[in-house]
């Protein structure tokens, strides 16, 4: 870790810190067995991927590396948009600190649609995984720039447990290596590096051949348009994870309905 992820994790601490002081926090395993099943992001974006783009819609109202994106926007208005423009899954951000977001949003955003959705947030402690299942979370991310092996172990065990798909995050070629030695399908490689908030594509491109065909390969941050969507896919991305573009958008729905009819580029890896 290094500068920026550096300090949202010491920032996560503390946090995590107060939020296992809360007396709520007691209840959180009751209240994630008692959640209706997950509703099964993998398998959604298996079936999406089989016949096209499978898309991972993100809510997201800021970020360190942009500011302010969209600060009064409604999570439950916004899901539905997305879900109305044809995106197969849910991304919803509840770091406060940074990304200006709550677990409240992604509640909100679940109840308001049919879609499976993700947590995502800097995972590092089972007290998350077991609130986010608490909360209706069908799926969690977890950043390999910021775990351990082990620790990646542990929590990915974690999440399995309490029924949870997980979204294994890379952004180099020895983090892919170390992802697919976990047992989650779901790879994700992000353009955007975390310790200088920097994107680039190349990234994506260059380390998606890494990716085994028996793996979703995800491609995420700085996807702005079909093009970007079709140089992705010609690398081998197999589903995409986006959300500054689309917060920005006026009519989000037939924004993602847009880049979903796009055609898929000839050499289309159709291996599922």
């Amino acid at each position: 870790m290094s500068d920026v992820l550096k300090q949202i994790i010491s920032d996560k601490k503390t946090e995590i810190a107060a939020l296992k002081a809360a007396p709520e926090s007691k209840s959180f395993a009751a209240k994630a067995a008692d959640m209706p099943p997950p509703r099964g992001f993998t398998q959604a974006l298996r079936k999406s991927s089989a016949q096209g783009y499978g898309l991972i819609a993100e809510f997201k109202r800021a970020s360190p590396s942009r500011g302010i994106i969209n600060a009064d926007a409604d999570p439950a208005n916004i899901a539905q948009s997305y879900e109305a423009g044809g995106a197969t899954c849910l991304s919803v951000l509840t770091d406060q600190k940074y990304f200006h977001g709550h677990i409240d949003d992604m509640i909100a955003a679940k109840s308001a649609t049919l879609m499976p959705v993700l947590r995502k947030d800097f995972m590092i402690d089972p007290i998350q995984i077991i609130e986010a299942r608490a909360c209706g979370a069908d799926c969690i991310l977890l950043i390999l720039s910021a775990l351990s092996d082990s620790h990646a172990a542990e929590l990915e065990a974690c999440a399995i447990e309490y029924g949870l798909d997980v979204l294994i995050e890379t952004h180099d070629g020895e983090e892919i290596e170390r992802a697919l030695k976990l047992k989650s399908p779901m790879i994700g490689i992000n353009n955007r590096n975390l310790r200088t908030m920097v994107t680039d594509f190349s990234t994506g491109t260059e380390l998606m051949t890494m990716i085994p065909d028996d793996r979703i390969a995800i491609a995420e941050s700085g996807l702005r348009s079909n093009d970007d969507l079709s140089r992705m896919a010609r690398a081998g991305a197999r589903c995409f994870l986006m959300g500054e573009f689309l917060m920005e958008q006026d009519d989000i729905a037939t924004t993602v309905s847009g880049l979903l009819s796009y055609p898929l580029p000839p050499n289309w890896k159709d291996t599922l």
